[in-house]
């Protein structure tokens, strides 16, 4: 064959043939439909720029947007992988299995302290992307070290919800963990420190109904949809046409069943605002050199004294 063949024609080809973009340089809004550019997206929190959805994001992605700087990870307790050896189409230990490989994580919950606004707090995040968010054994023993954490740092307890309720596959062991987490908010609460909660898309189910309703103050993302059972069940159920935008954060404010509605890129100095104003005069004295002037701080002191 002539050099034209085996030289110049694979060279032409490789000029004008075309170059494979990776899977992940663009992402298509859930709601709108609008491709957006990935690191584009990144910048703004994987709020669409088009129409304002707040698309779900890990608890890599909330730590850094809501400490000041990077926080400290809190190691969690270990829990008996598959206490039932439960198994439906898949063996409950090969879900987990699967479920670690794909988030990085041991389990739904993440718990990391440090600093909102100069104010000492500590943050549990559940990750959706963990089994749905799942409520198990593990995240019960989340919920129990994130609420001794915050009263040993006499910090402020965040935590940012999202889950599809209950895991099946821990039987009675999961709904356990409902009352475990409640006496983990009693903790912080006796402790007279503040526990906010942030309702993410989605809140629901036994989550709803144990430590994502027992907040000082409920906080809502745009468009979160919050509730017990599914908006489908209850229409079923009842068998009635549900109001416009039943369930979802705006209507449930109208309702009076969250206290407000903040958009995510403002949530950070909304939680400092918040844990400032609800910190115990004796936990802020420990953060405050660095925020007032020292005339400021010895206003505290008397007041705390």
């Amino acid at each position: 064959m002539s050099w034209l063949t085996n030289v110049a024609r694979p060279k032409i080809k490789a000029l004008f043939s075309k170059r494979e973009t990776p899977d992940n340089l663009w992402k298509k809004c859930p709601n709108c439909g609008e491709m957006i550019f990935h690191r584009d997206l990144m910048i703004a929190q994987m709020v669409c720029p088009s129409c304002d959805h707040h698309m779900r994001i890990g608890p890599k992605e909330r730590f850094e947007a809501l400490f000041d700087e990077k926080g400290e990870d809190i190691p969690l307790p270990t829990v008996t992988a598959d206490p039932l050896k439960f198994r439906d189409e898949k063996r409950y230990a090969d879900r987990i299995r699967d479920a670690r490989t794909k988030t990085g994580q041991t389990d739904a919950f993440q718990v990391a302290a440090g600093s909102i606004g100069g104010f000492p707090a500590v943050i549990a995040v559940q990750n959706f992307a963990f089994m749905g968010g799942s409520l198990g054994m593990a995240a019960g023993e989340a919920m129990i070290e994130a609420a001794k954490q915050a009263v040993q740092r006499r910090a402020g307890l965040v935590v940012v919800a999202g889950s599809g309720g209950a895991r099946m596959q821990e039987g009675i062991l999961s709904l356990m963990q409902m009352p475990r987490s409640t006496i983990a908010v009693q903790m912080v609460k006796e402790a007279g420190l503040p526990y906010i909660v942030v309702l993410t898309d989605p809140t629901t189910g036994g989550v709803t109904a144990s430590f994502a309703m027992l907040g000082d103050v409920h906080i809502a993302e745009p468009g979160a949809l919050i509730g017990f059972a599914g908006p489908r069940v209850i229409q079923q159920t009842i068998r009635e046409k549900l109001p416009e935008g039943f369930q979802r954060a705006e209507y449930l404010l109208e309702k009076g069943m969250v206290d407000m509605v903040t958009h995510r890129h403002k949530l950070r100095e909304t939680l400092a605002k918040l844990i400032g104003v609800m910190l115990p005069n004796s936990a802020r004295l420990e953060s405050a050199n660095d925020l007032l002037s020292e005339a400021d701080v010895e206003t505290l002191r008397r007041v705390a004294e």
